[in-house]
């Protein structure tokens, strides 16, 4: 089974990697539907998959708008060049680029975007007769629909495990399209309409807003809960899919590493001993430490209902607030040096997630700058500061603590 983890950008795809995901998707300057993310140049893109290569690991990319004309006249040149730098495979929804792509860059592999709406056999068997290698599967597809796609047709499939629900099906959404100016959902500028606050407003009553639900603050109608389908780790391997992947290549650093290593131990966990995997409670606890609004289930075990709806605010939640990331670790003197990202200060507590070892907790005891002078706090953007730790952390580890709130 492989972990697929999004990779906003390059530091991001390097976190991914390190903290245990098999392969990362991303997108290029255009033809992704994440044009708010930063992005890779093509320079970027031959280095991506270049770095990921020497690990041993893959480089997925977006090409997946539903393009207009225009769209189309730099594509061909586009394409050829993911092939030349040895992308791994490409994602597409539209069948018009998805020819194009068979036509100008023959050994590109193509997996068909959750955009195209897989949900049944049959489509499945049409993209993969048409030279397919994998589909993405829409989100709105139950686990036992899986299984069934798998025991019929022999392509991979991939399946959405974690991240942010689009309200609309599949993400084909015009929202944006109406609220904003030439902001198009589908051609990657999606500005999330369905998180805004609304109210109803009848034809003959102009400027009367009227609650859908009785809620002083109003309602938000559209606002699904998040996707979290840790609980169903087995069911996941027993539908036959070959990926798992977690959105968010407009998350944080921490929001990647951190999801990516608690799917990496759940999923050695499980294959190394099916039958006696349990979901640990550290890894549920550290699912509520990232930024996410309520988890639930999705379509993956049955219909979703109001239940899966936040109808009260926009907002997201989380217990901890990351502050810093480790950059070297002094073994002789207990030192480790970090690149801090948020203010900290002397005798806080504060925690380290790292790529591989376990979680440590201390509270800070010494700061000091790179002249060794001492500091009662780090509080400017990205200075390097030392702190007293006496066991040895890992490179690119992560420095949180947590969120305190006062009444």
């Amino acid at each position: 089974m492989e972990l697929l983890a999004p990779a906003g950008n390059m530091d991001k795809l390097k976190l991914a990697l390190l903290y245990g995901a098999d392969a990362v998707y991303l997108g290029g300057k255009s033809f992704g539907l994440r044009a708010f993310s930063d992005n890779f140049s093509r320079e970027e893109l031959k280095e991506a998959v270049t770095y990921a290569h020497e690990r041993g690991k893959k480089v997925y990319v977006t090409v997946n708008i539903f393009p207009h004309n225009g769209d189309l006249v730099s594509l061909p040149d586009y394409l050829t060049y993911l092939q030349d730098i040895h992308a791994d495979a490409v994602l597409i929804a539209d069948p018009g680029i998805f020819s194009i792509a068979r036509e100008v860059a023959p050994n590109l592999p193509i997996h068909i975007s959750t955009q195209a709406n897989v949900t049944n056999w049959a489509t499945a068997k049409f993209w993969k007769d048409n030279g397919a290698s994998r589909v993405v599967m829409a989100r709105e597809v139950s686990l036992k629909d899986i299984r069934y796609i798998h025991d019929h047709v022999p392509i991979e499939l991939e399946g959405f495990v974690h991240g942010a629900m689009c309200i609309s099906y599949s993400g084909r959404c015009l929202l944006s399209n109406y609220f904003t100016e030439n902001r198009d959902s589908n051609r990657g500028q999606c500005v999330q309409c369905c998180r805004f606050k609304y109210n109803v407003v009848e034809e003959k009553r102009p400027g009367q807003y009227f609650p859908v639900v009785e809620d002083e603050r109003g309602t938000y109608i559209f606002n699904s809960k998040d996707l979290c389908l840790l609980p169903y780790l087995p069911d996941l391997y027993e539908a036959g899919l070959s990926s798992l992947k977690i959105e968010g290549r407009m998350k944080s650093a921490h929001y990647v590493a951190t999801v990516v290593k608690v799917y990496r131990q759940a999923m050695d966990a499980y294959e190394a001993d099916p039958a006696h995997f349990t979901v640990l409670p550290e890894w549920v606890e550290e699912l509520e430490k990232i930024s996410h609004r309520p988890y639930t289930r999705g379509f993956s075990v049955s219909r979703p209902t109001e239940a899966d709806q936040v109808y009260s605010h926009s907002s997201n939640t989380q217990t901890h607030e990351f502050i810093g990331i480790v950059r070297s670790y002094d073994a002789e003197k207990g030192i480790a040096w970090i690149e801090q990202r948020n203010h900290f200060k002397l005798g806080q507590t504060v925690e380290f997630l790292q790529p591989k070892g376990h979680l440590v907790r201390l509270a800070l005891s010494s700061l000091i700058d790179e002249d060794g002078n001492s500091l009662d706090a780090a509080r400017h953007a990205q200075q390097l500061v030392g702190i007293a730790v006496p066991e040895r952390l890992e490179p690119f580890s992560m420095m949180r603590r947590e969120i305190q709130h006062h009444a």
